[in-house]
C-alpha cells in the first residue's frame, strides 16, 4: 500500500512538472512573437536579447518535457548539454550587440508594449520557477531543477529589461537598454557554466 501511494505521488509530481513546463513553453512562444514586434519597433537590444532568451527557454522546456517522458541518465546529460550550449549562444550575441550599441551611441525608442510584456513575464516566470524548484527537488530531478533556475533567470532578466525600458522612457537614459543586455550576459555565462558542468559531474 505504501509503495502504491509513493508511486502515485511521484506520478502526480511528474504530471505537475510537465504542466509547469508546458505552461512555460506556451508563454514563451507567445512572448517571442510579442518581443519581435517590440524589439523591431523600439530598436532595443535588450528586448532582442530577451527574445533570444525566450527562444532558449522554449528549447529548454522542450528538452525537459522530452527528458521527463523517459528518465534516462544519458538523455538527462544530453538535455543539460543542450541547455548549456544555448546559453553560450545567448552570451555571444548579447555581448557583441550591447557593446556595439554603446560604442556607436545608438538610441532605442520607447516601448510601451515591451514594458507591459516584461512586467507580466516577470510575474509569471517567478511563479513558474518556484513551482519547478519545489517539484524538481521532490523528484530529485536535476534537469527540472536546472530549467527552473533558467525560468528564475528569465524573471530576473525580464525585470532588468523592464528597468532599462522604464529609465529610457522616463529619463531618456538610452544607455540603460544595452546595460540591461549586460545583465543578461552575466546570467547567461553563469548558467552556461553550470549546465555544461553538470554532465561532467554525472559522468
Amino acid at each position: 500500500m505504501a509503495h502504491n501511494t509513493e508511486t502515485e505521488l511521484r506520478a502526480r509530481r511528474l504530471a505537475r512538472g510537465r504542466a509547469l513546463e508546458a505552461t512555460t513553453l506556451v508563454w514563451n512562444v507567445v512572448g517571442v512573437c510579442v518581443l519581435v514586434v517590440a524589439a523591431v519597433t523600439a530598436r532595443s537590444v535588450a528586448l532582442a536579447g530577451f527574445g533570444i532568451d525566450s527562444l532558449i527557454e522554449i528549447g529548454a522546456s522542450t528538452v525537459v518535457l522530452w527528458e521527463l517522458a523517459c528518465l534516462d541518465p544519458e538523455r538527462r546529460r544530453r538535455a543539460m548539454r543542450f541547455i548549456g550550449g544555448a546559453f553560450v549562444l545567448l552570451a555571444v550575441y548579447v555581448a557583441a550587440q550591447s557593446t556595439v550599441v554603446l560604442i556607436v551611441g545608438f538610441h532605442p525608442h520607447h516601448s510601451p508594449l515591451g514594458i507591459v510584456w516584461t512586467s507580466l513575464t516577470a510575474l509569471v516566470m517567478f511563479s513558474l520557477a518556484a513551482g519547478k524548484a519545489r517539484i524538481g527537488a521532490a523528484l530529485g530531478n536535476p534537469v527540472l531543477q536546472a530549467e527552473g533556475r533558467i525560468t528564475l533567470i528569465d524573471g530576473i532578466l525580464a525585470t532588468a529589461v523592464l528597468v532599462g525600458l522604464v529609465l529610457n522612457a522616463l529619463r531618456g537614459w538610452w544607455w540603460a537598454d544595452p546595460f540591461a543586455g549586460y545583465v543578461l550576459l552575466y546570467y547567461a555565462v553563469r548558467e552556461a557554466r553550470a549546465s555544461l558542468a553538470q554532465p561532467a559531474r554525472d559522468a
